[in-house]
């Protein structure tokens, strides 16, 4: 008896492990009514450098380094940080759960069909699709653009005579933009994996690259001047009202934790390792930016010259000061554009398998055209162009306001954060009232009770909860703290710069926001209500 035992669970383990890989990655799918259709090429080191080097915080905050030293100051720069890093793993976290729970390229919209109410799926579902859509979008198209203005940045640095002009950027910008369509369409998705790997060697190695010549070189302030100094260049009510609103540019270096949430139908086994990736992503990317943002304050010289600095970035200015050497200066942010520019590739990626995703649903006009995959590569090709094709055209915004496109920021925001959102809230709301199955109790799942608590999406998938789960009182704090956070930045991401609002300084990012959101409803009730209906099964 204990030998028939012991040969059916050697059996168990034989079919187990030949559903390892592609057929438990199909089988996954299979389960939330999808056809596996792209190319899974992402291992482990593959998605890791994806979801790491998207959020290249260290970088990142180089870029949006003006915004918390107005508004805030060092000590605003600082204690905003750590506030955004908790705020930040805790959305991370239930990302990891969901994307565990449900590994597909919809992410946020499929989720949220999966977690509301079936009156209320159809609907939520769709909102929250086009919220992600032109979050992504818009963080995309605002990476192009600052990596091109981070290259006009090292060109005013390193030559004193030249006159910086906005078309400079644009050209710029539009290259950027090439570089990415060539990396993610000619390779497909197999290069793209391998420039993933090695772009995460890149964002360690440059770490300290950048680090050691900086503490080495550079005169260091004082304690009190990094921990104690506070800004209000806003010149608002209270220094409280100015830290928050300095606190997106720290939030934008943080942009991006749901990534590799759409890359997971072209990830192995993507219920393990999507969430471990995005969970390692915030762990060290918080660490080395926390890291460098001490670094650059201590070495931070003279406030004034690095905020009014000519290449309109501090960070150079921070390193031209340290160094004293212009070709110093140059080669350390030569580093943080290259960077810059390999972050793009994963972002266009991202923003196409969304609105790929979102189209194979019929939640976008033309959603037969974006939905078609190259039998060649496996990559839908069409909505990589449609992408790329969008940030070409939103370039042409800095010829006439470089401000107006500067708010695209807020939209990344905005966007992807009320995507989060509305997921986040679904989830606690499930987990309060127990509609998720546990697969670890088996009694739970074996009995009467948790049959009739077995909810059903709209695509016929229960809710179990995936290998990634936090359990108990834990995940429930930790589901609350991520939504209040979430409240506090979508709040602020549409204030202004200075409380003296005028032309220049009004943050349009609410218009534009707002503007999108409301297309979209139209779309909605005009034709989309009549073909969209969440998630399609198609098997």
């Amino acid at each position: 008896m204990e030998s028939h035992k012991m040969s059916n669970r050697l059996a168990s383990r034989e079919v187990e492990g030949s559903l390892s890989s592609k057929g438990r990655d199909e089988a996954n799918l299979a389960r939330l009514g999808k056809r596996s259709v792209l190319k899974r090429n992402f291992g482990y080191l593959a998605v890791l450098g994806f979801s790491t080097t998207i959020l290249i915080t260290w970088e990142g905050l180089f870029t949006t380094f003006l915004q918390p030293l107005q508004n805030g100051g060092p000590a605003g720069a600082v204690y905003g940080y750590i506030f955004v890093w908790a705020g930040t793993a805790a959305i991370f976290a239930m990302l990891s759960e969901m994307v565990s729970m449900a590994p597909t390229a919809g992410g946020q919209y499929h989720w949220c069909s999966m977690l509301a109410a079936p009156r209320a799926s159809k609907f939520s579902s769709y909102v929250t699709g086009w919220l992600t859509v032109v979050g992504w979008q818009a963080t995309f198209s605002t990476a192009c653009y600052l990596s091109g203005t981070i290259i006009q940045g090292l060109i005013a640095l390193s030559n004193a005579n030249y006159v910086p002009h906005p078309w400079h950027s644009t050209l710029l910008y539009w290259s950027v933009v090439a570089f990415g369509l060539v990396i993610n369409t000619v390779g497909g998705s197999s290069l793209l994996a391998k420039f993933e790997g090695l772009i995460l060697v890149l964002h360690v190695i440059g770490f300290f690259a950048v680090l050691i010549p900086l503490v080495y070189m550079s005169d260091h302030g004082s304690a009190k001047d990094v921990f104690a100094i506070w800004v209000n260049d806003g010149a608002f009510e209270t220094q409280g009202v100015s830290f928050f609103v300095g606190l997106i540019g720290v939030v934008f270096a943080f942009a991006g934790g749901d990534a590799a949430v759409h890359m997971a139908e072209e990830t192995q086994n993507a219920p393990k390792i999507v969430p471990i990736s995005i969970m390692f992503s915030v762990v060290l990317n918080g660490v080395l930016g926390f890291s460098m943002l001490i670094a650059s304050l201590f070495c931070l010289g003279n406030l004034d010259e690095d905020i009014n600095s000519p290449t309109g970035y501090p960070f150079m200015a921070i390193f031209l000061q340290g160094t004293g050497s212009v070709a110093g200066a140059t080669t350390m942010a030569s580093i943080v554009s290259v960077m810059a520019i390999c972050a793009t590739t994963g972002m266009l990626a991202t923003a196409s398998r969304m609105f790929w995703a979102f189209s194979r649903d019929r939640g976008i006009p033309g959603w037969r055209l974006w939905s078609q995959v190259s039998p060649r590569s496996g990559v839908p090709v069409n909505a990589v162009i449609f992408t790329a094709t969008v940030s070409v055209l939103l370039g042409l915004i800095p010829l006439g306001s470089p401000v107006a496109f500067n708010d695209l920021t807020s939209m990344s925001t905005s966007g992807l954060y009320l995507s989060y959102m509305v997921c986040c809230i679904l989830l606690l709301y499930r987990r309060c009232t127990g509609g998720i199955i546990d697969p670890s109790e088996s009694e739970a799942v074996s009995s009467p009770a948790a049959d009739d608590a077995q909810i059903v999406n709209t695509v016929g998938a229960t809710l179990i909860w995936g290998p990634f789960h936090i359990k108990g009182i834990v995940g429930i704090v930790i589901n609350v703290f991520a939504i209040v956070y979430m409240m506090i930045t979508v709040f602020f991401s549409f204030w202004p710069p200075t409380a003296e609002v005028t032309t220049s300084t009004m943050n349009y990012s609410a218009v534009g926001t707002v503007g999108t959101m409301f297309l979209s409803f139209v779309y909605y009730f005009v034709r989309a209500r009549h073909v969209y209906e969440g998630p399609i099964v198609e098997i």
